[in-house]
């Protein structure tokens, strides 16, 4: 049960908007797919990241993750050697995922997306009959 990266493309911004702007950057998170008996287990790596700024959702067989990353001291900035990227990756899920019963949870900034696979997808055991 492969799955494949959607393409995406830099965040576009609205032809109204002044060129002097800053617009919001994307980077893909890294992510490792392991493929269980049960289905497929998505671990992607979002630092900075914080629950409230998560988004993981599907529309169209397509699983979405976005995140925005912020740093975590709630003080001013006097100097700054890096700067966070948000983060944005989807992929193109088959029909052998449930996708009802998908479930998502993040620990200390490594998102774990579960992909239960659909009842008619999960090996199952044939009876040999003798006659």
């Amino acid at each position: 049960m492969a799955e494949k990266t959607v393409a995406t493309a830099e965040v576009q911004q609205p032809q109204t908007t002044e060129s002097t702007r800053h617009h919001e950057r994307y980077m893909a998170p890294p992510v490792d797919i392991y493929e269980t008996r049960d289905g497929l287990v998505v671990v992607a790596d979002m630092p900075g990241v914080a629950k409230e700024a998560l988004e993981v959702r599907v529309d169209n067989h397509v699983l979405t993750i976005r995140g925005q990353a912020r740093h975590a001291v709630p003080a001013e900035v006097t100097y700054r050697e890096y700067e966070f990227v948000n983060l944005f990756r989807q992929f193109e899920l088959n029909e052998q995922v449930d996708q009802q019963r998908i479930t998502a949870d993040v620990t200390c900034g490594v998102l774990t997306v579960h992909l239960p696979k659909a009842e008619a997808a999960k090996p199952r055991q044939i009876e040999v009959r003798v006659d």
